[in-house]
């Protein structure tokens, strides 16, 4: 059986990155409890190739941003279902994203997330 993902890119403004990545540790922990083989993150570091579209221009992003890539690991698209469903109804959830979406200063917002669903194509 092939696993399936879902993927995530986003800008964090990087004065913020420390308070997001904490949030980030205990929602990957969240996502493990309820069903997710693996969580991950990591920050953009070189995202530039000649010839390309970078992540930084795709998603429009400021010269005071740091881009986040990430993506979550299910056993199914099933698993993944049945943990999306868990995961938002986990009252732990609206306590760590609360602060992050505050109007007044916004850490994470997403409509500047590009989110999707993978199925496997190549697993090696």
């Amino acid at each position: 059986m092939s696993q399936y993902i879902d993927a995530f890119v986003l800008p964090i403004p990087s004065k913020h990155i420390n308070k997001y990545e904490k949030a980030s540790q205990s929602i990957a922990n969240i996502w493990k409890e309820h069903g997710a083989l693996a969580y991950f993150e990591y920050i953009g570091d070189d995202l530039q190739q000649e010839g390309t579209k970078s992540f930084s221009e795709a998603l429009s992003s400021r010269a005071d941003e740091t881009i986040i890539f990430g993506w979550v690991v299910f056993e199914s698209l099933e698993k993944r279902n049945q943990a999306n469903k868990l995961v938002a109804a986990d009252s732990r959830m609206e306590a760590l994203v609360a602060p992050l979406t505050d109007p007044q200063h916004i850490i994470f917002d997403a409509k500047k997330m590009i989110y999707g669903g993978f199925k496997a194509l190549v697993q090696k």
